[in-house]
């Protein structure tokens, strides 16, 4: 049997949140799936694909087994998307998930959490397992049936 090395999923570096009260960490949610969304307000990709299939998710799945959080990582057009903007956008798409607002770097336009995640862009799907591994990292629109059967293997983890 091979074994395979999974990597610790980072901490998230929020400098807002959105939906949670109180702010939530990795460690906090232990013990669930975490499915973690980054996506950009006005990306075409996330608003046609991502932000529907989070939104999808959010509804399929008990969230004391699977949490879904956005994770809203601006690297393009910043002063388009202030958290003000978020809000309204927020309240529009009717995201009722948890939305981390990635902390800004102080030398460069690629926020904190997304350096942390070497993400390429926007939309992308990390799942994290239930011990805070990252199990998928997917960049652009993934099928829905691909990201719900492996939601589901993660799920069937240990339960048998």
């Amino acid at each position: 049997m091979t074994s395979i090395a999974y990597e610790q999923a980072p901490p998230l570096a929020v400098s807002q949140w959105l939906n949670a009260r109180p702010e939530l960490t990795l460690e906090s949610l232990r013990g669930s799936i975490v499915v973690l969304h980054a996506f950009q307000m006005l990306c075409p990709g996330c608003v046609s694909h991502g932000i529907p299939q989070a939104k999808a998710i959010h509804a399929a799945f008990p969230p004391d087994k699977v949490r879904v959080i956005g994770l809203h990582s601006v690297f393009e057009h910043h002063a388009a998307m202030e958290p003000v903007s978020l809000k309204a956008f927020a309240h529009e798409y009717r995201l009722g998930f948890p939305i981390a607002i990635d902390q800004p770097s102080s030398d460069g336009p690629i926020p904190l959490t997304m350096q942390a995640y070497r993400l390429q862009g926007t939309p992308s799907l990390i799942l994290i397992d239930r011990s805070g591994f990252i199990r998928l990292h997917h960049f652009g629109p993934l099928d829905d049936l691909r990201a719900g059967a492996a939601i589901g293997q993660l799920l069937a983890e240990g339960q048998g």
